[in-house]
């Protein structure tokens, strides 16, 4: 039986291993959230389309030239808005389609994927 001195805590390969670990999760965490933070601005300026009066926004080309100023100011630079969001007009609303996804490098050649696949029905203002 041991003594109870020499049975507390942790051991170091332990603190190691539940290290190693968080900044494992870490280190992937922060290379998705900028991705959802990206997908989470565009959701915004799409849905924005419905509440912004001043714009006047009737065609598909200002759809589009609305969502491109939106990336702009949000520092979206990495995406192709043509590619990633397809817009129709349907029964006197925009129906839009954005859908993309991002990988990111983790460890050598293992990718971790983010996919974004929504679609929106805007009222035209």
């Amino acid at each position: 039986m041991k003594l109870a001195r020499s049975q507390k805590g942790m051991s170091i390969l332990g603190v190691l291993v539940v290290l190693a670990l968080v900044a494992f999760f870490a280190s992937a965490a922060f290379k998705v959230l900028p991705h959802y933070f990206d997908y989470m601005s565009l959701e915004k300026t799409i849905m924005s389309v419905e509440t912004d009066r001043a714009k006047q926004i009737a065609t598909v080309g200002d759809f589009y030239s609305h969502v491109s100023s939106g990336m702009q100011v949000n520092s979206i630079r990495d995406l192709d808005i043509k590619e990633a969001l397809k817009v129709k007009i349907e029964n006197n609303e925009f129906r839009a389609h954005l859908k993309y996804e991002k990988r990111e490098p983790l460890i050598e050649n293992i990718d971790l994927v983010v996919r974004f696949d929504k679609e929106f029905r805007v009222r035209m203002p």
